[in-house]
Parts: C-alpha cells; sequence; structure tokens
C-alpha cells in the first residue's frame, strides 16, 4: 500500500478550507435557518401538492403523512426537514393524533429506534406549537 493521503480525506479538508472563506459561516445556525423558513399556507400546498390540479388524487395533509411515514422509515435523518414537514402536515389539516399514528405505523416496517426519533421530533414541534399559542 502506498502512503499517500486519502481523497475522501483530502477533499473533505478542502470542504473545510472553503467553509472557513464564507463570511459568518461561523455563525451559522440551523436552528435559526429553521426559524426563518415559513410555513406554507394550506391554499398554497393544496395547489402545489395537493388535489388542486388533480381533483382525484391525493391532498396535501394525505401526501405529507405519507411523506412523514417514508422519511420515518428512513430514520429521520434531517431534523429541520423532518420538523418542517411535521408543520407542514399540521397546517394542511393533520392532528398531532394524526402524526403520532403516522410515525407509529412505521414502527412496523422502520423499527423502533427510527420511530422513537420521529416521535421526538414531532414533539419538539407540538411543544413549539403550544408554547406559541
Amino acid at each position: 500500500m502506498s502512503d499517500s493521503a486519502n481523497p475522501f480525506e483530502a477533499l473533505f479538508k478542502q470542504a473545510q478550507e472553503m467553509t472557513k472563506a464564507i463570511p459568518m459561516a461561523d455563525a451559522f445556525s440551523p436552528k435559526v435557518f429553521e426559524a426563518m423558513m415559513g410555513t406554507m399556507p394550506k391554499d398554497m400546498m393544496e395547489l402545489m401538492f395537493g388535489n388542486a390540479v388533480n381533483k382525484d388524487g391525493l391532498d396535501a395533509k394525505t401526501r405529507l403523512l405519507l411523506t412523514i411515514a417514508g422519511m420515518t422509515t428512513q430514520g429521520a435523518q434531517v431534523d429541520t426537514v423532518f420538523r418542517q414537514t411535521v408543520r407542514h402536515a399540521l397546517e394542511a389539516g393533520a392532528t398531532e393524533q394524526h402524526i403520532k399514528e403516522t410515525i407509529a405505523q412505521t414502527s412496523v416496517f422502520a423499527g423502533l429506534p427510527s420511530m422513537t426519533r420521529a416521535l421526538e421530533l414531532a414533539q419538539q414541534v407540538f411543544d413549539q406549537k403550544e408554547d406559541n399559542s
């Protein structure tokens, strides 16, 4: 074997150097970014990915619950995206119970760790919603 550097390590170091060159990159916070992202109004969700165009299609609430199920099955890997999808599902008319049941249903296929992680992330949204009420 050669003593040459791992190409992935070199790529990672290059990405770190590029990030350092971005002004204020060290101040970036995913939580702040998440707070800046708004929740799309229900009418807009129906228009964009609901049944406004396809009258016999799925409504936005059902599509978002399916998205939550898929993301749970994958282990709810991206906190910000998962929480944002939960917010959108609530806005589209899903209840906390609908979301909890959707996540629980996937435990059969995804396992308890994925379900637990998804429930924890969803609960963060539910708690935040109560704090804002």
